[in-house]
């Protein structure tokens, strides 16, 4: 079985970089907790999750799955959310406009609605459970303790259990994800084949050769990123040129900023739609201040829809709408290189099952490579939970919106003095 994506990148590395990189990694790797996600089948029953599941699945009547998660708790479902049977509803926090969007097409009748918390205090998620409670929609929990956990145990729903491990590694290999990929129709025991295929390659530090079939792409996107960052660069900033691959660099962006910027240390992860942003960054990556952004391009061969072009345009006419893409991501990546900008791109040949396992395989092993050069803790997120408390901490006591301000400029004046 060969790997169904491929990885380009400049300037290229030698194999002296390649082999500099897994020594590093070889030294400092036992400093952290061993890569728990790359093992596809202990942490998780698939027995189990049919049992409880398959009652949702077969159920014609649920056409939709309202998703209360956020961050680690829905990103790897989103990443297959175009191969779903039932469509995703992403209620990520309390925003209005979402769950007015939700709420419009979504009833009792037609949806199930997943919470999804380890913990069990995320305030995004418990913030909006009564909404969805008081409307009398079926629940079906993913949740192992806290509040959240309780409130579900009370309305007597059936509760799948999360693991105590780092969600945005954890998701793909537990009930997190699986349970409702596995309602929505996903084949989740084909998903787990093909990501472990993708970690038995992207793991195995012996194929580090930069010119042959035995490349690992993991490896050498990592140790782009580490030189990069010794060269002085902190913003990764991501191109998904199908809408198909949106989610998937969301799940990038998070594995790399949280997993990686710790310590006074790593990479920020941003992104934009392309080619959208081909007209609203690109000036800045070609022309603005060097040697802080490197771009990286994402995009694919086969998306699920392709539509032929008529055009009074020749060289337009007979072409097809996902060449037209595929042109304008390869002559953006052109300009890159000709104006000296570090750049790269990853290419799958299409978006199904297979290749959308090997993205996620290679996201998180090349995350986890790369926080292992710079040797800080792949797995943890301390600093996230200074604004939870503080959010929490001012709901609780009810500060008005005038007390809040004055706490910014007191802590901004005590903190930033002569800063300017």
């Amino acid at each position: 079985m060969d790997l169904n994506l491929n990885f380009e990148y400049y300037p290229q590395l030698s194999i002296d970089k390649l082999l500099e990189a897994k020594q590093l990694i070889s030294k400092n790797k036992h400093n952290w907790d061993e890569p728990f996600f790359i093992n596809t089948s202990d942490f998780v029953d698939l027995k189990h999750i049919e049992k409880i599941c398959e009652v949702y699945r077969n159920n014609e009547n649920i056409r939709n799955l309202i998703i209360l998660g956020t961050g680690g708790s829905i990103q790897t479902l989103l990443c297959l959310s175009h191969l779903t049977e039932k469509k995703i509803f992403p209620i990520t926090s309390s925003r209005p406009s979402e769950i007015n969007s939700c709420l419009k097409l979504c009833n009792e009748n037609n949806s199930l609605v997943i919470p999804i918390s380890g913990g069990g205090k995320t305030l995004d998620i418990n913030s909006t459970l009564e909404l969805f409670l008081q409307k009398n929609f079926p629940f079906l929990g993913i949740s192992s303790r806290g509040p959240m956990n309780e409130i579900l145990k009370e309305i007597g729903c059936s509760i799948l259990d999360v693991p105590d491990l780092s969600g945005r590694f954890a998701a793909s290999i537990t009930n997190v994800a699986l349970a409702p990929a596995y309602i929505a129709g996903i084949d989740i025991n084909a998903f787990l084949k093909y990501l472990d295929y993708g970690y038995s390659h992207f793991m195995d530090l012996e194929n580090i050769a930069n010119n042959s079939d035995n490349r690992n792409y993991a490896l050498e996107l990592a140790t782009f990123l580490y030189n990069l960052y010794l060269k002085g660069y902190h913003n990764i900033f991501s191109m998904p040129y199908f809408k198909d691959l949106e989610y998937m660099t969301g799940l990038f962006v998070q594995g790399l900023s949280e997993s990686s910027g710790k310590d006074g240390k790593g990479l920020i992860g941003t992104y934009q739609p392309a080619p959208l942003c081909q007209h609203s960054i690109l000036e800045f990556l070609l022309g603005g201040s060097s040697g802080s952004v490197s771009p990286i391009l994402w995009t694919t061969d086969e998306e699920k829809y392709d539509y032929g072009l008529n055009s009074k345009i020749d060289f337009i006419n007979g072409k097809s709408a996902e060449e037209i893409i595929n042109f304008q991501a390869d002559a953006t990546f052109q300009a890159l290189i000709e104006k000296e900008v570090p750049s790269a791109k990853i290419s799958s040949k299409d978006v199904y099952l297979k290749s959308i396992a090997e993205l996620i395989s290679l996201i998180q092993a090349s995350i986890y490579f790369f926080c292992t050069m710079i040797n800080v803790n792949w797995a943890t997120n301390p600093s996230v939970i200074i604004g939870k408390e503080i959010c929490n901490n001012a709901l609780k006591i009810n500060k008005s919106k005038e007390e809040r301000v004055q706490d910014r400029k007191n802590i901004a004046n005590d903190k930033f003095q002569n800063f300017f």
